[in-house]
């Protein structure tokens, strides 16, 4: 089916799912590594085709030249590029990935440990699978009951059940805060039903990030410390994506281009008014170093605690200066950014040029940003039960 807009509710993750989408199998749909990679740097596809079909022994082939967790490596998407396939509800695992402070990571580790025997078993990973899906299904689908039957097909590989049959409705609607919330609430009401089963039963096709964790066989089991080496080496990897594409070699980007990142995805209209700002405040060009890049959106993952910290400073309804920032953002993540990427965060965002940061509009524009485009498609700006859960995770920074 080609979907038209307003044919079937279609969140805009599901949208941009498929698509960058490429190939499918047994009419379930796809990504990439490299489709994923260009989904969350990109705004469109590079190259747009219609979705290749594998075959079992293709699919065999590109599986069996997966590596190991333990081989851990920050090109490992840029390295498989074509010879991989990850689920949509890998999509949005992988997704919540990049958004997450390196503290979350062993929450969301203990999260699939359902045993606590800190170790992580295919098992216990594929209850990802339903309770996204349990997720998917509180939304519920609306508009063309044959195309809605086909989306579901297409994303998870089987028609989603009525939500009924699957899990009883909660008495009382939980309200998350994040997704690891989500995972906290589902995973026990999960584990310790016959959920567990049927995930073995619905989820029979291998994928490149079950290999990758649990091995061919799908009998090894994943550690805390090649889980954390996973999702460090994924976020390092889009990063260096981003930066490689305008430092052409050199060792830095310039502070306009560093600008042209941060306002990539988001909602700001006037993104040349932003650009000329850099021009006049920052005549003679420093440079941004990838340390310093890197360190700016490890502190965009902790902006919920900045923000909070930006409270008890009693500045979030007026302006702060430079050694506010840079203090809030070290006591709430710990980093300390250089002064020089301060400056530079100050006179991108400093219309007035009072040499002061305006919080609220700070907050707003860099939530947008962290979604990577999530929230940036009008086309399809339809309520998500993902995207709420996202958005609703930096609403108490408000």
């Amino acid at each position: 089916f080609d979907f038209e807009d307003g044919d079937v509710y279609m969140s805009s993750h599901e949208h941009r799912f498929r698509m960058f989408s490429s190939v499918e199998y047994e009419g379930q749909l796809y990504m990439t590594p490299q489709n994923f990679i260009e989904s969350v740097t990109m705004s469109e596809p590079r190259n747009k085709r219609p979705w290749r079909s594998l075959t079992k022994q293709e699919l065999e082939k590109i599986l069996s030249d997966t590596p190991p967790v333990w081989r851990g490596s920050s090109k490992l998407f840029r390295n498989l590029r074509e010879r991989g396939i990850i689920s949509y509800t890998e999509y949005l695992f992988l997704l919540c990935i990049l958004t997450k402070p390196h503290a979350g990571f062993k929450i969301a580790f203990n999260m699939f440990d359902a045993d606590g025997n800190q170790m992580v078993d295919k098992r216990e990973f594929l209850v990802l699978q339903e309770i996204f899906r349990k997720k998917n299904e509180k939304k519920g689908r609306r508009g063309d009951a044959e195309k809605s039957a086909q989306l579901s097909m297409q994303l998870y590989g089987y028609q989603v059940a009525p939500m009924s049959s699957v899990l009883k409705k909660d008495s009382q609607e939980f309200v998350a805060r994040s997704y690891w919330d989500v995972l906290r609430r589902s995973a026990s009401q999960v584990l310790f039903s016959d959920l567990a089963e049927r995930s073995d039963e619905t989820i029979t096709i291998d994928t490149t990030i079950l290999v990758h964790f649990f091995g061919k066989k799908g009998k090894a089991e994943l550690n805390f410390d090649d889980f954390y080496r996973f999702m460090d080496n994924l976020q390092t990897e889009v990063l260096e994506i981003e930066f490689l594409t305008y430092s052409k070699g050199m060792t830095t980007i310039s502070e306009e281009d560093f600008a042209k990142i941060l306002l990539r995805f988001t909602n700001v209209e006037n993104i040349s008014a932003y650009m000329e700002n850099v021009r006049q405040c920052i005549p003679d060009e420093k440079g941004i170093t990838f340390d310093e890049f890197r360190s700016f959106f490890q502190f965009l993952n902790n902006l919920e605690d900045f923000a909070i910290a930006m409270q008890m400073y009693n500045f979030a309804s007026r302006s702060i200066g430079q050694d506010e920032f840079a203090r809030a953002v070290y006591v709430a993540t710990g980093l300390k950014l250089t002064r020089h990427l301060v400056n530079t965060i100050f006179k991108i965002f400093d219309v007035d040029h009072d040499d002061q940061l305006s919080y609220k509009e700070f907050i707003g524009i860099m939530k947008d940003r962290l979604h990577r485009g999530a929230r940036g498609y009008k086309s399809v700006e339809r309520a998500s039960s993902f995207r709420s859960c996202l958005k609703k995770e930096l609403a108490s920074s408000r």
